[in-house]
């Protein structure tokens, strides 16, 4: 019997920037700053961007304007070979 692949999962991140100029999504998923994701701003300073993501485990960061940042909303983070921390999106 053929095993079935795992389809990819829309997830959509969301950081709360009102005064940022710019916030990217990045992560294993974007060979980190190789192909760092835009968000896009909507009402309430609130950053988004929606992701294809293959079923497990995901770690990510934010940039904003240059600077990196924690997801305040993630409660499971590991530990970065840079003395921070990874965010982590764990997909079903």
């Amino acid at each position: 019997m053929a095993r079935k692949e795992a389809s990819p999962k829309t997830e959509t991140f969301r950081f709360t920037a009102a005064d940022a100029l710019s916030v990217l999504l990045v992560g294993d998923f974007t060979h980190w700053q190789s192909n760092p994701i835009p968000m896009h701003k909507s009402a309430g300073g609130v950053w988004a961007a929606s992701v294809e993501l293959t079923p497990g485990t995901h770690t990510y960061r934010f940039i904003v304007d240059g600077e990196w940042r924690d997801d305040p909303e993630c409660t499971i983070h590991v530990p970065n070979p840079y003395g921070g921390e990874n965010m982590v999106r764990r997909v079903a």
